[in-house]
């Protein structure tokens, strides 16, 4: 099998799948003002969608994670999870989520193909994530939890993304709650982009902070599989849940990077913050041009860098995550 590998050695294991840039809550983080629509384009059709897998599957790829926008929002979302399922070399089948259709279809996920489930949940008291989120749906999302549980997933992952003075200050709460629950909470550093300097300045916390106090109440860390994402994950004797902490701004953050994106209009992003994406959507209206897709794709990591350019202030062309995927 041929191997996606970079100029600087690194082996690409993991594809970020962008279905839908399309999102309905308003994460001040994200999208303060709403999700608008950034001119007339169709998203990928499930036919492109497994022609994507197929290459990328065909270049070493074991893992793909469907992302948005808010990827349940595509009325067919349960039926692209079976697509990509299709295929019995991909081994793994995540879907980052905000958690609001869970308790309604996660057990039809279950039964498409679905093997693995983050949902985003930036505070466990109702009131402040409404005011983070713009919905009032926090009880709707821990049903949903509750609900993939019952379906036979083993261990949910849960998002927050960190604030200084927000969910900083809740760590005790959030250790509370996953000490007799199989949930890995991920404290994402708050990151970057053109859209959000302002909320960036204001609330912008190290990882580091976190992770020293896990390591004085005895958390360590634990080791990394190849198509894992960025997280650090700590465990700890006394607790059934993780914590894991995914830091962009740390040194050396991008050496261990395995994952590329493809964008809901089918461009090819190498970096979360980068360029305008390599388009490769041309390639997949039949399975005859599955050669010439996987060459475009392979030629296109030539130009990957070695790191992002975040400690500068330069976020790229990313005007906020929901355009390509978080």
């Amino acid at each position: 099998m041929q191997q996606l590998v970079d100029p600087f050695a690194r082996k690409f294991y993991y594809l970020r799948l962008s279905i839908t840039d399309v999102c309905n809550f308003r994460c001040t983080y994200c999208l303060p003002n709403g999700y608008k629509p950034r001119g007339r384009h169709e998203f990928l059709t499930r036919d492109e969608i497994r022609r994507v897998g197929q290459a990328f599957a065909e270049l070493g790829t074991e893992k793909v994670r469907i992302t948005g926008g808010e990827p349940t929002m595509r009325k067919d979302f349960t039926d692209i999870i079976a697509t990509i399922n299709e295929n019995k070399s991909i081994k793994k089948i995540a879907v980052t989520t905000n958690g609001y259709r869970m308790e309604r279809d996660v057990a039809a996920w279950k039964d498409a193909g679905l093997d693995a489930i983050n949902v985003s949940i930036d505070s466990l008291d109702p009131r402040q994530f409404a005011a983070i989120t713009g919905q009032d749906k926090f009880f709707q999302v821990m049903s949903g939890i509750d609900a993939a549980f019952d379906a036979g997933f083993k261990k949910i992952k849960v998002n927050a993304v960190l604030m200084k003075n927000v969910n900083d200050i809740a760590l005790t709460s959030f250790l509370n709650w996953i000490k007799h629950r199989p949930i890995q909470l991920r404290f994402i550093e708050l990151m970057e982009t053109g859209e959000g300097s302002e909320i960036f300045n204001r609330f912008h916390i190290p990882g580091a902070t976190i992770r020293s106090r896990l390591i004085e109440m005895g958390w360590y860390q634990l080791p990394k599989a190849r198509s894992d994402g960025p997280a650090q994950v700590f465990s700890h004797p006394d607790y059934q849940g993780e914590i894991g902490l995914i830091m962009p701004y740390e040194k050396d953050f991008c050496q261990s990077c395995n994952r590329l994106r493809v964008s809901a209009v089918g461009n090819l992003h190498l970096c979360l913050f980068g360029e305008n994406g390599i388009p490769l959507r041309d390639l997949l209206a039949d399975d005859s041009c599955n050669e010439e897709l996987k060459s475009r794709i392979q030629r296109g990591l030539t130009s990957k860098r070695e790191t992002h350019f975040l400690h500068q202030g330069n976020s790229g062309i990313t005007p906020n995550l929901s355009v390509i995927g978080g």
